[in-house]
């Protein structure tokens, strides 16, 4: 069985994308996993290449049916979309947006045409793809629209523990007054479906408690009694393998110890301190219910290191072997 196609997209030009490409196209246990395919523009990985004296091979494709997937080989769709002149390393700009927004736009098209089996993306920014036009916030939220899906799951994954958030990018405020039952139902069906897409076909999901100690039945704070636990009662009734409010402060280590298949977590910090703690640059980011599995680093564009030959490519690395393990199982049916 030939190993599947892995469109990785090169991200933001400006940032430390084409230095962790570079290194991790120079990665073994890459191509072991799949045959990876780098969108972006060689005259950007050219220079990086070369100013951190790094020796590799580039070969340009016009197909992904043109990959071969040999070891340490670039190989590469070439958009030519960066004039080196109006790029600076390490500063956010509509060129750099631009470039990020199109590479991104051409893995789908592969991905939706069935000529890359999932997408692994490096990081964009946020304030240069707004720079350059862009509506979207994000990736996530690019991908979605691209793909006409509506509301897409953010799943983390380290270490084969899976972290699913209620609410993410809200102010703790208010992503506390979000912490409702009727939001967690609906988020744990999506998520128990989810689950089913990449393989686990009898999920067992824990709901993180939001006060210490999951509240002491109410000494602590009311949200446990008044909206967690009633959310878990209603969805144990509906056959789900439910449990929680489990405290916080020990779900996450149980779900390492696989305990439970998944966690919801409540709120942002809440997953993501647990994630980066565990294993900072092994921690990958998934969407799923898209057509396609899409994974991610789970750090940014580091302009502050952009050309000094520092960073990191692990998460990348790691990004590229899931997209490649969970396109072979991942089934795919719209989970809104």
């Amino acid at each position: 069985m030939e190993k599947p196609i892995i469109g990785v997209t090169l991200g933001d030009p400006a940032g430390i994308g084409p230095e962790i490409s570079i290194k991790t196209f120079l990665d073994d246990s890459v191509f072991e996993a799949c045959r990876p395919l780098l969108i972006g523009d060689l005259s950007i990985l050219r220079k990086i290449s070369g100013q951190l004296g790094i020796q590799v091979d580039f070969r340009v494709v016009d197909s992904p049916r043109e990959v071969v997937g040999k070891k340490g080989l670039v190989e590469l769709i070439d958009l030519g979309n960066i004039n080196l002149e109006k790029l600076t390393l390490g500063k956010a700009s509509a060129e750099s947006g631009r470039a990020a927004i199109e590479y991104i736009e051409r893995a789908v098209k592969y991905a939706l045409k069935g000529e890359i089996n999932a997408v692994a993306t490096a990081p964009i920014n946020k304030k240069a793809i707004n720079m350059a036009g862009s509506k979207h916030i994000g990736h996530t939220e690019m991908l979605a629209a691209l793909c006409g899906v509506e509301e897409p799951l953010t799943m983390f994954w380290v270490k084969g523990m899976k972290i699913f958030f209620l609410t993410r990018h809200l102010p703790l405020i208010e992503a506390i007054k979000a912490v409702r039952k009727n939001r967690i139902v609906s988020m744990t069906m999506r998520i128990h479906k989810a689950l089913r897409q990449i393989g686990v076909n009898s999920p067992r999901i824990a709901v993180a408690a939001l006060n210490p100690h999951a509240g002491e039945e109410g000494l602590l704070g009311r949200e446990e009694i008044e909206e967690i636990i009633p959310a878990v009662k209603e969805l144990q009734k509906m056959g789900l393998n439910v449990v929680g409010p489990v405290p916080a402060d020990s779900v996450f280590h149980q779900a390492l110890e696989h305990k439970y298949d998944a966690v919801l977590s409540l709120y942002h910090d809440q997953g993501h301190i647990a994630a980066k703690t565990v294993d900072f640059y092994g921690a990958v980011a998934v969407t799923l219910g898209l057509p396609f599995i899409r994974t991610s680093v789970d750090h940014g564009t580091a302009y502050d290191i952009a050309g000094k030959g520092i960073a990191n490519p692990r998460s990348l690395i790691e990004a590229i072997k899931l997209a490649a393990a969970l396109s072979k199982v991942y089934s795919y049916s719209p989970i809104g």
